[in-house]
């Protein structure tokens, strides 16, 4: 493998190294990306003016870089500065719940879940082509093929609105999947144990009330 080619796994770092279930921890690149790209929602966390804040908002990934989108009023987003500058330092998550864990005794309650942290510095991207790239993303990010059937942005659209960069570079992703994990003396108390899976389902489409008739539902909508 040459040293341009993308490695498998993320390195770990003192900060992606879980203190606790650490094996639940992986670095595999392959499962961040998938991860990541089946969410919508990141959470987006800083300090300002010396106390911590988290901000749910809307993500996309384009390769080994995250965008973020926001508004340009928003202060976090124009903390980060330009390319030029140092940038914010964050910690952005993303997290699926896959089932909620009951167990017998309370202490053994649990979520079966996916999530992946990423730490660096974001960037505020200026450049109008990496701009456009990034836009587009964020979009394609709810539903696949929607940038290229909705009006481009105009001039006040497009100042109105920031976007800021991340690197994957500082990365880990855990995982916890199965059944409860009872006590040997808990084993026979009358209590029902397992597993309630949480699953995610886009329901049937709502058409605009506004919608002018005769407009079709497009095939990368109708594929959902």
């Amino acid at each position: 493998m040459s040293d341009t080619a993308p490695r498998s796994a993320y390195a770990p770092t003192r900060r992606t190294v879980p203190t606790r279930g650490r094996k639940r921890a992986t670095y595999d690149r392959a499962l961040v990306h998938a991860i990541l790209d089946e969410g919508y929602v990141c959470h987006l966390g800083f300090v300002r003016d010396g106390a911590p804040v988290v901000l749910p908002t809307l993500y996309a990934r384009v390769g080994e870089r995250l965008y973020v989108h926001g508004s340009t009023g928003s202060r976090p987003l124009r903390a980060a500065g330009s390319s030029g500058d140092a940038g914010l330092p964050v910690c952005l998550t993303v997290t699926h719940l896959d089932g909620l864990v009951l167990a017998r005794s309370a202490f053994h309650h649990s979520v079966n879940y996916r999530s992946v942290v990423v730490h660096g510095t974001a960037r505020q991207v200026t450049d109008p082509a990496e701009r456009a790239v990034a836009l587009d993303a964020l979009v394609d990010q709810a539903v696949p093929g929607r940038s290229a059937d909705t009006r481009r942005s105009d001039a006040w659209e497009s100042a109105a609105t920031a976007v800021v960069a991340l690197e994957l570079e500082e990365v880990s992703a855990k995982v916890r999947t199965g059944g409860p994990n009872d006590e040997p003396e808990d084993l026979e108390l009358p209590h029902w144990s397992g597993v309630v899976p949480v699953r995610q389902v886009l329901g049937p489409l709502v058409p605009a009330d506004d919608l002018a008739p005769g407009i079709p539902v497009p095939d990368y909508l109708a594929a959902l």
